[in-house]
């Protein structure tokens, strides 16, 4: 079993230079097009930060998550290179049958787990069997690493300021259609509706099982970041607003906390660092950030207990295979 048995890590993906970027684009929104403002401002955010690690730490992920488990681990992304599809192949081609695949976005939404989802059934094809880890927001040990980070820099804080520092917890913002679940097509009555979208959910179900491993926590918020620039509504609140609501009833020191992401990226060092850092510095606020879990070994631990799950599921399904 080990030596057919693969794990395949997912994650958004990023492109390896700032050139890249609109054909980057054109991926993330399926070819639709985008306004050319929108475009220069990710290559500007890209520039500003020198790059997103995100392919590089995501590898890393990969290679740590080998190391503890012994099995193969592959990792492709859907809007860059490594491409799932590519990454498929070549699994296929290094005699994989059975993989299990874990997408490096905790909290399940169609417009990212089940887009993920989507593209490595469609390589998998009939050639490999698949497990899809469809969400894990409430792992416990993936709670913890967040804990972890987030004690090493709130505790220091609050014994700095003499007081309990609140925390606003953030993932990333979806569009509102994508939460809203359509109602049944009069026209198709034997159709089923689509399932409701959980993402507004699991979101802060993450940001509550970490906050209640932390000590003393008691205040804290949430709030959706990195809202589109092609157009159209989002959920929220924004971060933004939050910050401006928590300044007016007098809150001068804050921790931001993301929830949804893995590792550093765009989405952190600059939204985070640069952007609300500095909308924070205007209302006179001081904002801090935990470090990201980038090569957390309970990250690790977290990933090898999701595969080790996966892999049993598979193991149990080939002896009642004919």
């Amino acid at each position: 079993m080990a030596e057919r048995a693969a794990i395949l890590l997912l994650a958004h993906g990023t492109p390896d230079a700032a050139e890249e970027i609109p054909e980057y684009l054109k991926n993330v929104v399926s070819g639709r097009p985008m306004p050319a403002a929108a475009v220069e401002e990710v290559r500007h955010r890209f520039v500003a930060i020198g790059g997103s690690p995100l392919t590089r730490l995501t590898l890393e992920q990969g290679r740590l998550l080998e190391e503890a488990l012994g099995v193969p681990v592959y990792v492709g992304m859907r809007n860059w290179k490594p491409y799932i599809a590519d990454v498929v192949r070549q699994m296929a081609a290094d005699g994989v049958t059975r993989a299990v695949a874990i997408c490096l976005a905790p909290q399940n939404s169609r417009t990212s787990v089940g887009l993920y989802r989507r593209a490595v059934m469609a390589a998998a094809g009939e050639q490999m069997q698949v497990e899809f880890i469809e969400a894990w927001a409430d792992d416990d040990l993936l709670a913890e690493a967040f804990a972890e980070r987030l004690r090493a820099t709130w505790e220091p804080f609050c014994a700095e300021t003499g007081e309990r520092v609140p925390v606003l917890f953030t993932a990333h913002s979806v569009p509102c259609r994508t939460v809203q679940t359509p109602a049944p097509d009069p026209e198709k009555p034997g159709r089923p509706p689509m399932p409701a979208d959980l993402y507004n959910f699991e979101t802060k179900k993450t940001a509550m099982h970490v906050a209640a491993k932390v000590a003393g926590l008691e205040k804290w918020y949430f709030a959706f970041q990195s809202q589109g620039m092609s157009g159209g509504p989002w959920i929220g609140p924004s971060v933004e607003e939050t910050l401006t609501a928590l300044r007016e009833e007098g809150v001068k020191k804050v921790v931001i906390q993301p929830v949804g992401f893995l590792c550093d990226h765009v989405e952190i060092l600059y939204d985070i660092d640069v952007s609300f850092r500095e909308f924070a510095e205007k209302l006179g606020m001081e904002m801090r950030r935990p470090a990201s879990l980038n090569d957390s070994a309970l990250l690790t631990a977290a990933l090898k207990g999701l595969a080790e799950s996966g892999l049993e599921r598979l193991a149990a399904a080939e002896t009642k295979e004919p």
